[in-house]
């Protein structure tokens, strides 16, 4: 019989299923990281403008902090696609997604329009980032970028 046997068919479409969606995944996460980053160089154009600045303009002036999220945005998106540092990128990604959470806390009316069950479309756009979140732990625990490996010894 020639032809591969459908257990290294299995095996292959397993591993490129893997190969395929992690890169897909990271790609993906770059592309929403890179677009909504770089809105919030012009004011008016993010859509999360309005909630940052209600979540931290008690502390901070959003004048400079929505552009300073849009570079730190960008830098996880071009980190992403670069894939060089990833496990870097990766940190900065997941310390950003906790700042994500803090309208729950310091404007909570923001993100419930009947609580505990009805999110509001802001807090729907918070509530996703679990499953950016979850991308970033599978990416993490891959194999890491090629200057993050140790060379061989031997």
């Amino acid at each position: 019989m020639h032809g591969p046997t459908p257990s290294t068919t299995a095996s292959a479409a397993t591993v490129g299923c893997a190969t395929w969606g992690a890169r897909m995944a990271r790609l993906g996460l770059a592309l929403v990281f890179l677009w909504f980053g770089f809105l919030k160089f012009f004011p008016g154009t993010s859509p999360a403008e309005g909630l940052v600045e209600a979540t931290v303009g008690w502390l901070v002036d959003p004048a400079w902090f929505v552009p300073f999220l849009g570079v730190w945005e960008c830098a996880i998106g071009i980190g992403l696609v670069v894939d060089r540092w990833r496990r870097a990128t990766l940190g900065l990604m997941l310390l950003h997604m906790a700042g994500t959470f803090m309208p729950f806390f310091s404007c909570p009316h923001l993100v419930w329009s009947d609580p505990p069950f009805v999110w509001t479309l802001e807090g729907q756009y918070i509530v996703k980032n679990i499953v950016f979140i979850a991308v970033a732990l599978m990416l993490w625990q891959q194999n890491p970028a090629p200057t993050e490996r140790k060379p061989a010894v031997g």
